[in-house]
């Protein structure tokens, strides 16, 4: 063989390997697949929060209380309205003063669960009492008859409820307002000079209705009764002893003219 002819089919040898290393790595490289890590971080799913609230029982009669038990999950924030903030999980004794809807709010990262409950609170209709012979329905008496006959109630320290003395204080008020049907009462609640002005308003509050409450048991309309708290923005004595802070924790009544 030539020397000449030798040397072209190496070259056409040489050409042909090539070309062959040539489709195998581009076959290769197609079939590769996709890097994950090309693709990113991904981000996790954050489970939405879940919440429930029940009222045991559901219906009260004025003054009894009603058991509230919640539930939620995934939650970092709970309340509930009329109560606060709450636990994620718990059980609480409330008494409302009138038909309430205890509305539950759960917030999460994941958004935001609400649960209602309703209680409904039934208040005693007091009985239309005639008045006595020698009283008119119109007839308001006078402002000293009206404080000889209805006394303000007293409370004891940080309480509000009704001590032997201001029962027997409230059913002689009851007594007296059933012989003038046309009176119509302020009753003001009152707290002594220590603690927060918050804090006795509410306190104030709750011993006005306290009083409240006792009429009405004991046959005055509700219609014709009106709660004002004070707290302890207005005393009765500026002393600080207990004589003094004594006459400052009362129910107050007044003419509602």
């Amino acid at each position: 063989m030539s020397p000449t002819r030798t040397t072209s089919s190496k070259v056409i040898l040489m050409t042909a390997v090539v070309l062959t290393l040539s489709f195998v790595s581009g076959c290769h490289k197609k079939s590769s697949g996709v890097d994950p890590n090309s693709l990113g971080p991904t981000t996790p799913t954050v489970a939405p929060p879940t919440a429930s609230i029940t009222a045991d029982p559901l219906a009260i009669d004025l003054g009894q209380t009603v058991v509230l038990n919640w539930r939620t999950q995934n939650a970092t924030s709970v309340t509930i309205d009329g109560v606060g903030q709450v636990n994620a999980n718990g059980t609480q004794t409330v008494s409302p003063a009138n038909s309430t809807n205890f509305h539950l709010t759960a917030k999460g990262d994941g958004g935001t669960a609400e649960a209602n409950v309703r209680v409904t609170v039934r208040v005693p209709v007091a009985p239309t009492v005639p008045p006595p012979s020698g009283n008119l329905p119109g007839d308001m008496g006078s402002d000293e008859e009206f404080h000889k006959n209805v006394q303000d109630a007293f409370f004891d320290y940080d309480s509000y409820d009704l001590r032997p003395d201001a029962q027997a204080a409230t059913a002689q008020a009851a007594s007296y307002l059933a012989a003038h049907p046309a009176i119509r009462v302020v009753i003001g609640g009152y707290a002594d000079e220590r603690g927060s002005a918050e804090y006795n308003l509410a306190l104030g509050e709750n011993r006005a209705n306290a009083a409240r409450t006792a009429l009405m048991a004991a046959g005055v309309a509700p219609n014709r009764l009106r709660v004002i708290s004070y707290g302890k923005e207005k005393q009765f004595c500026t002393e600080q002893n207990e004589t003094c802070w004594q006459e400052n924790r009362r129910a107050q009544f007044s003419l509602d003219r």
